[in-house]
């Protein structure tokens, strides 16, 4: 098979997989592209990105640009020849000169059927919606924002128990598998890129920790979703009183006779009932701000939240 000289660039646990698949199919991986190290944490220290910790243990170089735009950059891509980029969930969009200096173009994984969901959190959002299916895709990158001709895609059912967190570690494993038929279809000059229908497209915009702020007035269907559509971030979270109450899982209750959305009702000694725009949703995994991750059982046997009390 033919081998290609590549640059990666990625940064986050995602990205991972796919720069191992490319280093053990054999390609020359000659600079790895990651973001600056940042604080963080409760102690704000600084972490380098998980692409670049992986990266170093395989003995690959790694630069860490603040800029894409900058002539220095170009420069430095430029001079290694590359034939090809490969770009997983790097956080930049790379412009139209950078792209230009490898001659096959640059490969992006993206995790979403496209044109659906695009932008950078499409995994969330297809939870949130009640997607039953999602996939990843490998396209051409061009200056748009996801909106390069499509080169191949691989599905996968969302499950009616998948969190943001167990769906990214699917499809970034995924991802992997793709991106290596991607190659080997390059290599073997039987990928036919396709135009997206743009007309189709969807966005996933991106997500802040106010985002996770729980609003009981939406249908407990709709909220199960979105809870675990948080998962494990930006999590979603509600108010008792002063404190926060983080929330990971939920489910979907009957409610016996309306109430106003947050309130907490007479239920089961061990479960948090709360009535929301149609239906409850019973909290079944939490943690108050600076506590510990908790089924609701053991929550239970040490706080007292009173039917009648209201959230939010």
């Amino acid at each position: 098979m033919t081998k290609f000289k590549t640059i990666f660039m990625g940064t986050p646990d995602f990205a991972v997989p796919a720069l191992k698949t490319i280093h053990q199919i054999g390609h020359q991986v000659c600079l790895v592209v990651t973001q600056p190290d940042r604080p963080r944490g409760r102690g704000r220290r600084m972490s380098a990105p998980p692409v670049k910790t992986a990266a170093e243990d395989l003995g690959l170089p790694v630069i860490q640009p603040e800029s894409v735009k900058s002539p220095d950059f170009y420069k430095t891509m430029a001079g290694l020849q590359p034939d090809l980029f490969v770009v997983v969930a790097f956080g930049h969009i790379l412009p139209r000169r950078v792209l230009e200096i490898a001659p096959m173009g640059a490969i992006n994984l993206h995790a979403s059927l496209l044109p659906k969901y695009r932008g950078p959190a499409p995994i969330h959002w297809a939870i949130i919606n009640g997607e039953t299916q999602t996939g990843v895709t490998s396209m051409l990158m061009d200056a748009g924002l996801d909106t390069g001709e499509i080169l191949l895609a691989e599905k996968t059912p969302v499950r009616a128990t998948d969190t943001a967190g167990s769906l990214h570690d699917r499809l970034a494993h995924l991802s992997s598998f793709l991106l290596a038929d991607t190659l080997g279809g390059f290599a073997a000059g039987s990928i036919r890129p396709q135009a997206q229908d743009h007309g189709q497209a969807t966005y996933a915009p991106m997500l802040k920790k106010s985002d996770g702020c729980i609003d009981w007035s939406k249908p407990a269907e709709f909220l199960e979703r979105f809870v675990r559509g948080m998962s494990p971030w930006p999590c979603a979270y509600t108010y008792w009183g002063s404190k926060r109450i983080n929330i990971f899982l939920s489910g979907v209750r009957p409610m016996a006779e309306p109430r106003p959305p947050g309130t907490v009702l007479a239920s089961f000694s061990d479960e948090l009932r709360v009535a929301t725009g149609k239906e409850a949703l019973a909290i079944e995994e939490l943690q108050l701000a600076s506590g510990r991750r908790m089924h609701i059982h053991d929550f239970l046997k040490g706080a007292l939240i009173a039917p009648g009390t209201v959230l939010g």
